[in-house]
């Protein structure tokens, strides 16, 4: 399955469905830094992130759709995948769990561990702890 099939097969998930969408952005901390933008919305969570603490030549992007497997009021436990560019490029299988424990649920921690693959050498390994703040909500009714 080429890219845009996969864009155009989560598009028509995302339309289909009455929920809510939640933009927010994220800070993961570890020996592979980094920052992302995402969007809530049903129980995906795709998210586009950025290298971190790097020089211009080491930045690298990646591009995970998380799929939230217990999507609760206080947390939640995601499992996805995605694309990593550049520095450590390939395949990324994240597993993750967010928490709000406030009773604003606009900020919260995350954890996270992957596995980036190319295939043609050994995995890595990573795993992240960091802050989420979501923006804004937008209650919404499907097509």
């Amino acid at each position: 399955m080429n890219f845009k099939t996969l864009l155009a097969l989560v598009s028509f998930l995302i339309t289909g469905h009455t929920g809510y969408s939640q933009v927010f952005v994220s800070y993961h901390q570890t020996s592979v830094p980094f920052a992302g933008v995402g969007y809530e919305i049903w129980r995906f969570a795709p998210e586009v992130r950025v290298s971190a603490n790097v020089f211009a030549d080491d930045l690298s992007t990646e591009f995970v759709l998380p799929f939230k497997v217990i999507s609760k009021e206080d947390y939640f436990i995601d499992l996805g995948a995605g694309y990593r560019t550049n520095s450590f490029s390939g395949l990324v299988v994240p597993l993750g769990i967010s928490a709000f424990p406030f009773e604003q649920k606009k900020m919260g921690f995350h954890a996270e561990v992957a596995v980036i693959s190319d295939f043609t050498s050994s995995a890595l390994f990573r795993g992240s702890w960091g802050i989420v703040f979501r923006l804004w909500e937008n209650k919404r009714e499907g097509i």
